[in-house]
């Protein structure tokens, strides 16, 4: 058992069949629901790839019998190396200040991971020396990243601070009041920078006093700054710069964590360190990448294999291949080949240029490959999703790689079903979010869409809960674009599929109705679209009679019985629109109370027509002689009967409307 953390025990325990030692943090949790709440916001973090993050092994629940307590269990990795804490202690003890070009070297790898915590959206919440994990020398990883659930425990925060006064004085003061955001790991990042310019001439209670009077008084700040100055403190030149932006008292006004690094690199010290020069040496001059790049794709390839780790030389060559002539790109690629560009690139995942690129490239190798051949093999394999996925998580503000992505994989899932692999990797929720962020950019909107109606298409094992969100956002992006022929076909498409499926509130039911009626009068010639409002009336009217009424009774001065007939007399000649036009009938026609309007709109004659033209179709002549005997009925009731249901054929009862079959777009 190692020192208690602020949130729990930390025992090294040891795998018995490899020797290897772990640290396993045991959570004391206040019961079965805060246990999994903790564990579900934790689970992500086992997916992060940086190689300045110590990742959690595996996470666990487990109940302790002796003490009747149940424990969230955290892995992660032992290292006998000591922590930042261990290192400025002993600078402490003999008042010494830490070797410039090892601080930079640490700060250097701190800074970056902090970097790609906060691009993912990803607070740490517990940044402190002891959780800074030296693996050797050179070499750091943050450790102990901790969640909102477990972090707002505030008994047991209490207990563990009385405990050990130390475990919040890196704390932001917004962060003990249990508000956490990136914005609080720059407070306790400017704390741990404070620290290592300070060990020479502050002991261990100082520097708390110091980290704890700063939050209430900003101006005791003033006089350290001055003493780093006046002592020469290595570094003192650009922490006397950050930290008054990185410990200001408001989170909105303290810097963001890419300020931090761009302000850290302009400072002359750290520009002139090894590592500064390591981590920006100079790049590959382009007109040696373009020499290089010189001949066929095998050569390219070949070069962006060699120079891997270079992203100006990756992007070069990306853009080599982009302009390449289809005939030289020796398409369609191999799955071995794509799976190579992948590999290489997921290196520079952060990169967006290089993202953007290699997206375009992988849309530009998989359409012409589709193009050459639609029977083609798309690479589908769970490396492409996962790169595809972390790119829209990696940015999710950028509108080219957004459309970009959502294309890729609707040409990907075209291949084959993917919705329920997409549904683990987060999609249908990032999409709900993406769409409602960017319902005015029509670009995006259609692209998800498009991507959507793919998947649902063959949705019938798909978790139906996060679909219930897509409704209100589609609906309102059909509004905002209501003259966007494109858009109105692939909302409609989704309205439909989610009508299917059951994800439309009766709420909206109304809504869906108008938007249906409106997108087919603004596009009557796009026979897709037709055929999807057809379907989408159809299934909601089968359930909802305000849906009929909505789509038969006359308002203000036009009716939806009238755009049906219009409809037919564009499509007269294509069996499927009339079929779908006959199934929607029908599901009106099994509401006794929508008869009269469908007498009075001349749906009889105009379904005898039907029905005499398409002799040789028995799902259409079913649906039509539904509704030619439900208003047969109508017209002559049967004087015996005391009450009427819903007015229907034999076949077609209010309790069981007829059965809707399966239509592909």
């Amino acid at each position: 058992e190692c020192s208690p953390g602020a949130l729990g025990v930390n025992l090294v325990v040891e795998e018995m069949e490899t020797d290897t030692k772990y640290v396993v943090k045991q959570v004391e949790c206040i019961d079965e629901h805060h246990a999994n709440e903790a564990l579900e916001e934790l689970m992500p973090l086992l997916k992060l790839q940086h190689p300045n993050i110590s990742l959690y092994h595996e996470m666990f629940i487990m109940w302790n019998s002796e003490i009747s307590s149940l424990f969230l269990c955290l892995v992660m990795d032992y290292t006998t190396q000591g922590t930042f804490q261990t290192i400025m202690e002993s600078k402490r003890r003999m008042s010494e200040n830490i070797d410039s070009e090892w601080m930079h070297t640490m700060l250097s790898q701190v800074l970056d991971a902090v970097e790609y915590l906060h691009q993912l959206n990803i607070v740490h919440r517990n940044l402190k020396p002891s959780n800074i994990a030296l693996i050797n020398d050179n070499y750091c990883k943050l450790q102990d990243l901790s969640s909102q659930a477990l972090m707002t425990h505030e008994a047991k925060w209490n207990v563990r601070a009385e405990e050990d006064p130390c475990q919040k004085s890196w704390m932001a003061p917004e962060a003990l009041k249990f508000s956490f955001t990136c914005k609080s790991d720059i407070w306790s990042l400017g704390c741990i920078f404070l620290d290592m310019a300070t060990c020479s001439f502050l002991n261990d209670t100082e520097a708390m006093h110091l980290r704890k009077g700063i939050r209430h008084h900003p101006g005791s700040l003033k006089p350290i700054l001055k003493t780093m100055e006046e002592k020469q403190i290595p570094g003192a030149e650009i922490f006397c710069l950050l930290l008054p932006f990185m410990l200001h008292i408001k989170p909105s006004d303290r810097l963001a964590i890419k300020d931090v690094i761009r302000i850290t690199f302009m400072s002359t010290s750290f520009r002139n360190s090894c590592v500064a020069l390591n981590m920006h040496r100079q790049a590959v001059p382009i007109f040696i990448t373009d020499v290089l790049l010189e001949g066929n794709m095998a050569n390219v390839l070949d070069v962006m294999q060699n120079f891997s780790t270079r992203p100006e030389v990756q992007l070069r060559a990306l853009n080599k291949l982009l302009t390449m002539p289809e005939e030289d790109l020796d398409l369609p690629w191999p799955t071995e080949l794509v799976e190579e560009l992948i590999s290489i690139m997921k290196q520079h995942q952060r990169i967006l240029d290089i993202l953007v690129s290699t997206c375009s490239l992988l849309l530009r190798i998989l359409g012409q490959a589709l193009a050459q051949d639609s029977e083609a093999e798309i690479p589908r394999g769970s490396f492409i999703i996962s790169f595809l996925m972390n790119a829209l998580r990696s940015h999710p503000n950028s509108e080219r790689l957004i459309i970009l992505v959502y294309n890729l994989l609707t040409i990907i899932s075209s291949q084959g079903l993917l919705s329920e692999e997409l549904e683990e990797e987060g999609l249908f929720q990032i999409a709900q979010e993406q769409l409602y962020h960017f319902q005015d950019d029509r670009d995006i909107c259609l692209a998800i869409l498009s991507l959507l109606w793919s998947l649902l298409i063959d949705a019938a094992t798909v978790d139906k809960e996060p679909l219930h969100q897509f409704s209100p956002v589609v609906i309102s992006v059909l509004a905002k674009h209501a003259e966007d022929v494109e858009v109105a076909e692939a909302g409609c498409a989704v309205l439909w599929l989610l009508s299917l499926l059951g994800c439309i509130k009766e709420t909206q039911f109304e809504k869906v109705v108008e938007l249906f009626l409106r997108s087919i009068q603004l596009c009557p010639d796009r026979v897709l679209l037709v055929n999807n409002v057809c379907r989408g009336l159809a299934s909601l009217a089968k359930v909802s009679e305000l849906v009929a009424f909505k789509v038969a009774v006359l308002e203000e001065g036009s009716s939806g019985l009238y755009l049906l007939q219009d409809i037919y007399e564009l499509y007269k000649d294509d069996p499927e629109v009339v079929e779908n036009l006959c199934m929607l009938l029908a599901h009106l026609a099994s509401y006794k109370e929508i008869l009269p309007e469908l007498e009075s709109g001349g749906i009889k004659d105009l379904v005898r027509v039907i029905r005499g033209r398409f002799t040789s179709s028995l799902e259409l002549i079913s649906y039509a002689d539904i509704v030619l005997q439900a208003l047969e009925a109508a017209a002559h009731p049967n004087p015996q009967e005391q009450q009427l249901e819903p007015a229907s054929g034999p076949e077609a009862k209010v309790s069981s409307p007829p059965q809707d079959p399966i239509f592909q777009p």
